[in-house]
């Protein structure tokens, strides 16, 4: 693939015998006004996006930032769409196309009940055991910690995460951390149509601000933790927090499981109008008196490179098992996940069986504190984490599990939220012994300029350590194996799972893992085969 190539983006997934649904019954529904002839009309699903339209479906058109959605209304009646569901100033300018207009006063709004009703997928209908899990840092480790265990207990499960999508065991790459409504419920209709008994569904606050999953009540919703994140979303951190606490309302989830780690915890429980349960572990918890007195108590027993030991006690009794990767935090997000299911309604005595016949818990974690490197040489980890909380307990961790020198190579995201920089790159020196600062998604800023406000974060709070900028990632990587020898550590966070660059609008492919493990190997030191998936989502 050349440089200038932009990867496929992957396919919106849907029901292969979708319900049929007729167009005048959704006027009855949802209309504010209808333009056109819509009796005996009928439609097969619905989606925002020509590019994704098949015929049959119904086109929703909604106001963007720069452009209404309805200026390609003519793009989908020529793709076979049967109707355009828009806004008044939508309608007028998706007139011309002839095509049946469904007039709605807010079309995003109304989208999740709009979805719900084609697919047959809302609130009273039959679906699989629907997990949400949100926070700032640990929402796509817990989801994939979820479909980990649900496998390893023999349940056929489905996942919606920020890197991947799982349908009875096919994996497809993501675009949203959560998707738009329309194809949230068209996801879910596929996974029912093919026998999937539960679905770990990771749910970002923008997902709720923006109604991606309106029409969705989840079984059991998982809080993590908040820390400074999305800012340039969110007005402020109060803001960023109270678009998360609807996911905890009897309209969008029976239950909840609330993580007490981070302070946020306990508004959540405060805050929270459905039953929940509480998980907490002393030794990493900002108040370890109230994670000492929670329903469930994580105790960590043993940190390698490899994984993570810890020992869960609550109501069902204790349980000592592994989490493939590093950090107590990790250990966290999996007692997280475990409690999660038994709220679901699996057994305790199930849960634990599978775990000690198979040695701890089987799962992948694309991009979460990834090992790249051998047992001999530097240690390599290649992580997804883009927040100074992040930063702070992966660092803690590979500073746990390194006889050596441990070094930081990051960059930070173009036209996101500028605010967090200073303390990313606090967080970042304080943390390492040797500082390598380089790029990341610069998008359309001069990647240049935050290069420079991250160095200055970084001497500020620090004017003794060790900085070194480089660029791009493929010579930052270079420099920093250079810098490290056999029992020390890399930590290169930001580009986790991803397999691209966002460079001023272009995705320039380029892997972190196979950058890092062909440089060691051109160093001397083995590094394992690897058979990466090639995910292409975008961070949401």
């Amino acid at each position: 693939m050349s440089i200038e190539q932009q990867p496929s983006l992957p396919p919106v997934l849907r029901p292969a015998n979708p319900p049929r649904r007729q167009l005048s019954e959704l006027a009855s529904r949802f209309a504010r006004a209808v333009r056109g002839d819509i009796e005996g009309v009928s439609l097969s699903g619905i989606t925002l996006a020509t590019a994704d339209l098949r015929p049959g479906e119904a086109f929703v058109a909604i106001q963007g930032v720069n452009r209404h959605g309805a200026d390609f209304a003519g793009t989908a009646a020529e793709k076979g769409a049967v109707a355009v569901i828009t806004d008044e100033p939508g309608a007028l300018i998706a007139e011309p196309t002839g095509l049946p207009i469904i007039v709605v006063d807010d079309p995003r709004g109304v989208l999740g009940d709009l979805s719900a009703w084609v697919y047959g997928t809302g609130a009273d209908d039959p679906l699989p055991l629907l997990l949400a899990t949100t926070g700032t840092n640990g929402k796509t480790s817990v989801s994939h910690l979820l479909a980990g265990i649900l496998d390893q207990i023999g349940v056929v499960s489905g996942l919606s995460s920020t890197a991947e999508r799982h349908i009875a065991g096919e994996v497809i790459v993501s675009r949203l951390t959560t998707p738009e409504a329309s194809e949230m419920h068209a996801l879910l209709a596929l996974m029912r149509e093919r026998e999937v008994e539960a679905v770990a569904v990771e749910v970002s606050a923008q997902a709720l601000s923006r109604h991606r999953v309106d029409g969705i009540r989840f079984d059991v919703a998982g809080f993590t933790n908040l820390s400074h994140d999305h800012l340039d979303d969110y007005a402020d951190m109060e803001e960023y927090f109270e678009a998360k606490l609807p996911l905890f309302r009897p309209d969008r989830a029976k239950r909840g499981v609330i993580c007490l780690d981070s302070p946020s915890g306990a508004i959540v429980v405060d805050r929270a109008e459905v039953p929940v349960v509480t998980v907490g572990t002393p030794s990493i918890a900002a108040d370890p008196e109230s994670a000492s007195a929670a329903d469930w108590v994580v105790v960590i027993d043993d940190e390698r490179a490899a994984g993570t030991t810890f020992t869960m006690t609550g109501p069902e009794g204790s349980l000592t098992t592994t989490v493939p990767v590093i950090g107590p935090h990790m250990a966290a997000n999996a007692a997280l996940a475990i409690v999660m299911l038994l709220e679901g309604g699996y057994e305790w005595t199930r849960i634990v069986d599978a775990l000690t016949r198979d040695g701890g818990i089987r799962a992948y974690l694309p991009g979460r504190t990834q090992l790249v490197s051998g047992e001999r040489g530097p240690a390599v980890f290649v992580d997804f984490g883009h927040s100074p909380d992040a930063f702070e307990k992966t660092l803690a961790a590979v500073r746990r599990v390194t006889p050596g020198k441990v070094l930081m190579l990051f960059g930070a995201d173009g036209d996101r939220d500028a605010s967090k920089r200073f303390d990313m790159a606090r967080t970042a020196v304080e943390g390492s012994d040797i500082l390598v600062v380089t790029d990341h998604h610069p998008r359309f800023e001069d990647p240049a300029s935050i290069r420079a406000t991250l160095v200055e974060g970084a001497r500020k709070a620090r004017p003794d350590a060790e900085i070194h900028e480089a660029s791009p990632p493929e010579n930052a990587i270079v420099t920093a194996v250079g810098l490290v020898g056999d029992g020390d550590a890399i930590l290169w966070a930001g580009p986790g799972h991803q397999d691209y660059r966002d460079i001023r609008g272009m995705r320039t492919p380029y892997s972190a893992r196979e950058l890092a493990a062909a440089l060691l190997r051109a160093a001397g030191w083995p590094v394992p085969d690897s058979q990466w998936p090639v995910p292409y989502p975008d961070e949401d």
